[in-house]
């Protein structure tokens, strides 16, 4: 039994350090891109101008997230713009009282809406309003152009260190994405017919959606088609049969030959190394043993089960392209669809903006947020009192995850980050000392980073502080009206942004969910329809799990809120695990038609559509879902038979008695 006096099991959850690994690059460029510009200023008699530079870089840092070159580009380059835009807004509005709250309003509705666009215009608008928040009530050093120039020299100098290696690494990052796409691969036939699969298919999903976004992203602004570009979407591709196989695989029982997942990530070593030549799978070692090949047959004169020559095939397959010297330019498929030119996306990505209900009501969230915020510290004299919208706009920003966790984990963050702060301003000497401090407490910031939220917060807090210092000269004073301030900004952001705003829980998750069972109920059909050609089924199944991705993550975010959304979201989560097993056992009744299994009656397939379907009805229009039918029945022994079990366990997750 739970001790009353233990945490709660949602703020367990929320505060459990994440397991991704340092980025040690990061690291790096981190110290040395926010204490060089402090040296700098030091020793040219300007601290405060080295100072700003830093502050600047902080918003390269936090924004430096991506393997690719090229999209650090815009991961860092596009943001700074908005950043520097912001923080001229906000020097015009500078002491003009009320005005000024109108007009950081409006920035922050502006702000809310640009973050449903995607990644890198969420981080624009971030940084539109934080600046804009700063500028406006912070004295920055004259004349009106000087404070955005320093603190965009800043962000720039950390795109300069990010891109230093490019002439050298100009394809390492792809290159890097595939491989580790080829060692989940491995790892998922490595735990086929174990426990441990669903887990290794998750990570297979993340690390396809990874690798595609990066080649897609490439391909979008690549003139031609590049013979590296070409390779690359090649190796990519052809993993996509070894995915499909993986789940006939599991559900045969039986685990693979060890020599498969050594051949493919053998495969993966000649991706990132760009091996070309004569594929080997399974030949003999010169002074060792034999080691098991791909295409082991379980003994003499036995006949090869269809999962088993499935993965064969898709297996010799994938080598053969991977150690291809030169693949068709022509002939090479984009799974996911070609993306448009980038202009055509920005207008697309207005108009949705301009005539969605969301980007309306997360803007509007914020706006009015801000707009408190800014009230307030006009009403009530409060030392530093941009702090207080900073505040709220990390908390608030809804893209980022649960409002409600945010604020507790900022709160936690920020006391844990101002035991340091207070220590390193009360020990340590202004002046030189600062500069070795900044390159360690910088340095901990993408680490930090890589663990949660708090564990952001408590590395940049007093980093701030150290450099707001540096600017005001107030020493261990400012530590106190740090903590009140986030502490009200925290307040504003769950009364105003949380409370207020009783958005049903069922419509944020549930429909998603709904949205998946009927889209899975259509590639059931897709796969045994004979109008289907294997590219657009494989189209079909790849947006599915991404999907899929994006539900389990929501679900995620909602487990770490209070009850009783927290606990809504326990009590639906099997059903979110279900959906994935009948995605799986599809795709392994195709691949067993595919390779010998007699084709399902029509009647059988319309029948387990027709299920799903009134399965996505029930998730979206109650809690206590559908009942339990016992008419789904078919032929015990063909191929749906796996995939009628599944979808008889999902709708029992969700039947009255469950």
């Amino acid at each position: 039994m739970q001790s009353r006096l233990a945490p709660p099991a949602w703020l367990v959850r929320t505060l459990t350090p994440q397991t991704a690994p340092i980025p040690w690059p990061a690291v790096c460029r981190a110290g040395i891109a926010m204490a060089a510009p402090l040296a700098v200023g030091l020793a040219a008699g300007q601290p405060a101008y080295g100072a700003l530079v830093s502050m600047g870089a902080l918003s390269g840092v936090i924004g430096d997230t991506a393997d690719a070159y090229r999209m650090r580009v815009f991961n860092i380059a596009v943001p700074q713009l908005f950043g520097t835009l912001g923080v001229m807004l906000g020097t015009i509005v500078f002491g003009h009282g009320w005005f000024a709250v109108g007009a950081l309003t409006l920035i922050a509705l502006v702000s809310g809406m640009m973050s449903t666009i995607g990644a890198v215009a969420s981080v624009s608008g971030l940084l539109l309003l934080l600046n804009s928040v700063i500028g406006a009530g912070l004295p920055l050093p004259g004349p009106w152009w000087k404070a955005p120039l320093l603190l965009a020299c800043g962000g720039l100098f950390v795109l300069f260190l990010a891109l230093l290696a490019w002439p050298f690494r100009r394809q390492e990052p792809e290159r890097a994405a595939v491989a580790a796409a080829y060692r989940a691969v491995a790892d998922l036939l490595e735990a086929a017919g174990k426990d441990t699969y669903d887990a290794k298919r998750q990570a297979v999903t993340q690390a396809l959606n990874t690798s595609y976004d990066l080649i897609l992203a490439r391909r979008a602004r690549a003139h031609g088609r590049s013979g590296p570009f070409v390779r690359l979407l090649s190796a990519l591709n052809v993993l996509i049969p070894l995915v499909e196989a993986a789940p006939a695989a599991h559900l045969h029982g039986a685990p693979l030959p060890a020599g498969i997942p050594a051949a493919v990530r053998d495969l993966a070593d000649a991706v990132e190394t760009g091996t070309t030549g004569k594929p080997d799978l399974g030949a003999p070692e010169a002074d060792g043993p034999a080691r098991p090949s791909p295409g082991h047959r379980p003994s003499a004169g036995a006949a090869q089960a269809p999962s088993e020559l499935a993965v064969d095939v898709a297996l010799r397959h994938a080598a053969t392209v991977v150690y291809e010297t030169g693949p068709d330019p022509y002939n090479v498929d984009d799974r996911l669809g070609l993306p448009a030119a980038l202009r055509i996306r920005a207008r697309r990505a207005t108009r949705n903006v301009l005539l969605s209900e969301g980007s309306w009501r997360y803007g509007l969230r914020l706006a009015l947020c801000i707009g408190i915020a800014q009230s307030l510290v006009s009403l009530i004299a409060v030392p530093r009192s941009y702090w207080v919208a900073l505040t709220v706009t990390f908390v608030l920003k809804p893209d980022f995850g649960s409002v409600f966790s945010r604020a507790v984990l900022r709160a936690l963050g920020t006391a844990v980050g101002l035991v340091t702060a207070a220590a390193v301003l009360s020990q340590v000497p202004r002046g030189w000392w600062d500069v070795p401090v900044v390159v360690l407490l910088a340095a901990l910031i993408p680490a930090a980073s890589a663990k949660g939220y708090a564990y952001q917060t408590a590395a940049i807090t007093p980093v701030i502080l150290l450099l707001s210092d540096v600017l005001n000269h107030q020493g261990f004073a400012l530590v106190v009206p740090r903590l009140v301030d986030s502490l009200i900004g925290c307040g504003i952001a769950l009364i105003a942004g949380y409370l207020l705003w009783p958005e049903s829980w069922q419509t944020r998750i549930g429909d998603r969910l709904a949205s998946a069972v009927d889209d899975t109920a259509h590639y059931v059909e897709t796969a045994f329809g004979p109008a289907t050609d294997h590219a657009s089924r494989t189209r079909q199944r790849r947006r599915l799990y991404r999907d899929l991705s994006t539900v389990r993550t929501e679900f995620q975010r909602a487990l770490t809120e209070p009850p009783p959304t927290g606990t809504r979201a326990a009590a639906w989560w099997p059903l979110v695990v279900a959906v994935e097993r009948i995605v799986d056992a599809t795709t392994a009744a195709r691949v067993r038609v595919n390779h010998g299994a007699p084709d399902p009656a029509p009647a059988e397939v319309e029948a387990v559509a027709f299920h799903l379907r009134e399965l996505a009805v029930g998730v979206r229009s109650s809690d206590r879902l559908v009942e339990v039918r016992a008419d789904l029945a078919g032929d015990e022994e063909g191929v749906l038979a796996p995939l009628r079990q599944e979808v008889s366990a999902a709708r029992a997750i969700t039947s009255p008695d469950a």
